[in-house]
């Protein structure tokens, strides 16, 4: 395979690559020698199933999954992988104990033969659409059975993938199984080669809502000391300037208004404080304790694992990377713990659940900080309305526990014996 051949000798710009990355926080500089195939700790003996996600939302998404497995093979080993600093705090958070988090393995041959190598795993599961090709060939080569859990493909990636149909083809037919979010989805896929192919549903909607602890419900509650709030989450570069546009709209109408933003890259904290205090508005940021004062506009909560808590903390939320054409973040998240939801026009990552909270009346679309002031104003002076919406949501986000069934009956056609 060519491919193979070309990253065979990519080695050495591979690891200046991964050190510039270390550099901008992108990489763990003590686990780096995961991302070349040495691994962390031993293998346990027994079986070993190996769950790899690329980022924060697969790895949340597949945690139910994970959990349906320990129920049914409690002596099984899971190990899991990913490969982003953030994905790994959050499962360093939410992942169960004995559940094994590595970083996967750049795909050069040679750390993915050290990887497998040492990991042994007796069945993968992929998750959506994190195509390696040396990862994903080295362990169909090795015999071991891969299923494609949550496929997503978008149009843009299919057509990118169509001007390499061999390529294609040869990573397609790597998965005995391929379990697709979309019929959509699950065509593209049989074009590109894939066998076995079932229309399963989107996992996303079948997660736990996120851990929303009461008493840190009830701390944050008591700091926002009954003022009138809304959340702007997961957002990105040029939806703070919009939010806070927007709290500046409505600051005549509601002067006692605070503006929650939690960056969906909270490394740009200070940045965004920054930005916003140039705006003329008082920005107190939770990373640095700092407290929530009456004169205080916006609440930066600029940490990771709280947005739970935050969702639970408010009952208004606009979902980021939507104002942006970035694509939208999980709307669900926010959809079971009781959050009417407003978003912007860019959410072609999750069409499907917004399809479905748009038509049960539970979200609502704004192209811009005018009109996501105007939306907000309405739910905050309404608050039936936004009770209303809230629930509609929660029926959205709560109403496919039948998906996690499906893929589990899947992964257990292909699960092998334990022999040992």
């Amino acid at each position: 395979m060519i491919y193979r051949a070309l990253t065979r000798m990519s080695g050495p710009a591979a690891k200046l690559y991964l050190w510039s990355r270390v550099k901008r926080g992108k990489e763990d500089r003590k686990r780096l020698k995961e991302r070349f195939g040495h691994a962390g700790q031993t293998r346990p003996h027994g079986l070993l199933v190996w769950i790899h996600a690329a980022s924060v939302g697969e790895s949340v998404s597949v945690l139910p999954v994970i959990g349906r497995l320990q129920q049914t093979h409690p002596k099984l080993t899971i190990l899991m992988t990913t490969g982003t600093v953030t994905s790994a705090k959050i499962m360093a958070e939410r992942l169960p104990d004995d559940v094994i988090h590595q970083f996967v393995p750049v795909d050069l041959p040679g750390a993915v033969a050290r990887f497998l190598n040492h990991w042994q795993p007796d069945l993968a599961l992929w998750m959506e659409s994190e195509f390696w090709p040396n990862l994903i060939v080295a362990t169909a080569e090795s015999g071991v059975p891969m299923i494609l859990l949550n496929a997503s493909l978008s149009r843009r990636s299919f057509k990118s993938w169509q001007r390499l149909p061999t390529l294609a083809k040869i990573i397609m037919t790597a998965f005995r199984a391929c379990l697709a979010q979309s019929e959509g989805v699950a065509k593209r896929l049989k074009i590109l080669g894939a066998t076995n192919v079932i229309c399963a549903g989107n996992l996303k909607y079948a997660a736990q809502p996120l851990p929303a602890e009461p008493e840190a419900v009830r701390t944050l509650e008591d700091a926002f000391e009954g003022r009138p709030r809304w959340l702007a989450a997961s957002t990105h570069a040029g939806e703070e300037e919009a939010a806070g546009l927007a709290h500046k709209i409505l600051h005549p109408r509601f002067p006692n208004l605070l503006t929650i933003i939690a960056p969906r890259h909270p490394e740009r904290g200070a940045a965004i404080a920054k930005q916003l205090g140039e705006l003329g508005l008082s920005v107190s940021r939770r990373s640095g304790g700092q407290l929530i004062t009456p004169s205080t506009d916006i609440y930066l909560a600029d940490t990771l694992g709280e947005l739970g808590v935050l969702y639970k903390s408010t009952a208004v939320t606009f979902m980021g990377g939507s104002l942006v054409p970035h694509g939208g973040h999980n709307p669900l998240e926010p959809a079971r713990l009781d959050c009417a939801i407003l978003h912007g026009p860019y959410t072609f990552n999750f069409k499907e659940p917004i399809s479905e909270l748009l038509a049960a009346g539970a979200s609502k679309s704004v192209s811009d900080a005018s009109e996501l002031a105007a939306a907000l104003a309405v739910l905050l002076e309404s608050p039936e309305i936004a009770h209303a919406r809230a629930a509609a949501a929660k029926r959205v986000g709560t109403a496919a526990g039948h998906i996690l069934d499906q893929v589990a009956e899947e992964i257990s056609r292909h699960f092998p014996s334990d022999n040992t």
